[in-house]
């Protein structure tokens, strides 16, 4: 409930203060006070644009502050975004002349989307000359969710669409990117098929090099070393044999001197290492021999490497196994990207058979209400002199889920007898959707849980009986409800719990507008003149005092 308002600098308001009542409060005035300048310093606290053309004062700043009763359960929302729970409220937005806009609530700094949630809950403002919610597809939908009294299930199902939706996106970027990638796919497989049919083993070039010149030079290697093992060993004048002869000269000298003796067992080591050498260059002569083949087939095998080396501009074997390691890499990759969109698919499919079933249950509800709404609206406009005034609550089937289930919620209206029934927007007249409008409002009121309602000239186009049972209506809203009602419409104005006056004050320098709450003479002497103008006539005082009962 809004208990006051404190407006500062705004418009031509100068500073007005008002109290609200719990019930019915009633705001009357000539054309132009000021009457909606008061709501659109409302909207500044809800969270509307700010503008500094609105500035009474260009070097002042401009506060605008309501103070509210808010419910205890409205305390996890208040902890949720850091700020200090209070029964009683203080939402305050403040604009500078230089623009700048500042936003508190129980003096904590907040940002507009927090103040929007959070007054969104709290006040319902209606405003004949801005946009009619009534007109809106999404207002009407909740107006049959809200009579449907399952705002649990309906938040529920979007919670979970929001993630099937979410889930979509992914599968859908996943999908295009798969798309995207299937040509470089298709060009890394066939590099990892050369890889794999090459069978590339580390630093084998290096040891296929080395086999390569020891097979090309196998002729002068068996030459050589034969050469060789022949000149130590094989010869008649070899070096060993040589050498043997002259350790059996040592040998018999050593007797006569001791050195000689280690000379001569220098020399037999000698001997038998240059022995051991003979025999090990035998040996590899003997293993190597001349094989084309194997030099074709080594020189085919490095020519392929080589080729890689070049294509993949690698320097090595290793840096080839490198290259191939990370080609697998990439294609293991777009496996796991397949994975994913086989698991989002499987995912998509299970949120689908729920959301469809719970959509199925939304939509039994919300068809399960709407006979008895069309009654109790046709109903009320029978009371307010609309006898054949029709709305009937359309329900058609979307061909997909959507954010709402399968349904599509549209208002048709028909305001004579045998007239086509149509969009609202498209065949209501002032008087008309302002009247529907009340009715639908009244109804849905306790179910939509709205501590505070704002109607700014809900009697447009009505006139005499009408407006009285509009008054009535509203009456009997306020009992539940606080209900703030700006009216040019006497029958209306005489219903108020609390009735304030806004009049323009040009006492000062500027002109500018004052509210103030009328007492019951001053209510008498206020209705008077809305029935007959100013000054009133004695027969308008006369009725204005029926109406008001006094």
């Amino acid at each position: 409930m809004l208990k006051k308002l404190l407006v500062k600098n705004y418009a031509i308001i100068e500073k007005i203060e008002i109290d609200f009542s719990k019930g019915l409060n009633i705001i009357t005035g000539e054309t132009g006070a000021g009457k909606s300048i008061l709501l659109g310093a409302l909207g500044l606290i809800m969270g509307n644009r700010a503008d500094t053309k609105t500035l009474f004062d260009t070097g002042k700043k401009c506060i605008i502050e309501g103070t509210f009763s808010i419910p205890k359960h409205y305390k996890s929302y208040f902890e949720e975004n850091d700020i200090d729970f209070e029964k009683e409220t203080h939402i305050r937005r403040e604009i500078t002349p230089s623009g700048k806009s500042r936003a508190f609530i129980n003096d904590t700094p907040t940002n507009l989307q927090i103040l929007r949630t959070l007054t969104s809950t709290l006040v319902d403002l209606h405003q004949q000359f801005d946009t009619l919610d009534i007109h809106d597809v999404s207002f009407q939908l909740n107006v049959v969710d809200a009579l449907a009294n399952h705002k649990e299930e309906v938040l529920e199902y979007r919670t979970k669409f929001q993630q099937y939706s979410k889930n979509k996106r992914q599968l859908d970027r996943l999908m295009k990117q798969s798309n995207d990638t299937s040509k470089e796919i298709d060009f890394l497989e066939f590099q990892l098929k050369e890889f794999n049919e090459a069978e590339l083993i580390e630093n084998e070039e290096i040891k296929a090099e080395d086999e390569l010149k020891s097979l090309s030079h196998a002729e002068d290697i068996k030459r050589v070393l034969s050469a060789t093992q022949q000149y130590l060993t094989e010869n008649e004048s070899s070096v060993v044999g040589q050498l043997k002869d002259l350790s059996f000269e040592l040998n018999n000298i050593a007797k006569f001197a001791e050195p000689v003796e280690q000379l001569k067992d220098r020399m037999e080591g000698l001997i038998f290492e240059l022995e051991d050498l003979s025999s090990e260059m035998e040996l590899l002569g003997d293993k190597t021999e001349l094989d084309p083949e194997r030099i074709t087939e080594i020189r085919e095998r490095l020519d392929l490497i080589y080729r890689l080396q070049n294509k993949h501009q690698a320097t090595s074997v290793s840096e080839l196994l490198e290259i191939q390691h990370d080609i697998e890499s990439k294609l293991e990759s777009f496996g796991d990207m397949s994975g994913q969109i086989e698991l989002l698919e499987v995912e998509i499919q299970k949120q689908e058979k729920e959301l469809s079933e719970r959509a199925q249950k939304l939509s039994v509800a919300r068809k399960k209400v709407i006979p008895q709404f069309e009654e109790r609206i046709q109903s009320q406009l029978q009371t307010l002199s609309m006898p054949h005034a029709q709305l009937k609550v359309q329900i058609t089937t979307t061909p997909s889920l959507n954010k709402n289930g399968f349904d599509h919620v549209e208002f048709l209206f028909a305001a004579n007898k045998g007239g086509r029934l149509d969009s609202i927007k498209d065949v209501a007249s002032g008087g008309e959707l302002s009247r529907l409008t009340l009715c639908v409002k009244s109804l849905v009121a306790g179910a939509l849980a709205m501590p505070t309602m704002i109607f700014d000239e809900i009697d447009t186009g009505v006139s005499g009986d009408v407006a009285l049972k509009m008054g009535n209506i509203l009456k009997d809203l306020a009992k539940g409800h606080q209900i703030i009602t700006i009216t040019h419409t006497p029958q209306i104005a005489v219903q108020a719990d609390s009735h304030f006056f806004v009049y323009k004050d040009h006492a000062g320098e500027k002109t500018t507008t004052s509210v103030k709450e009328l007492d019951r003479t001053e209510r008498v002497t206020e209705v008077a003149t809305m029935l007959s103008g100013s000054p009133p006539s004695t027969n308008a005082m006369k009725n204005a005092k029926e109406l008001l009962k006094t």
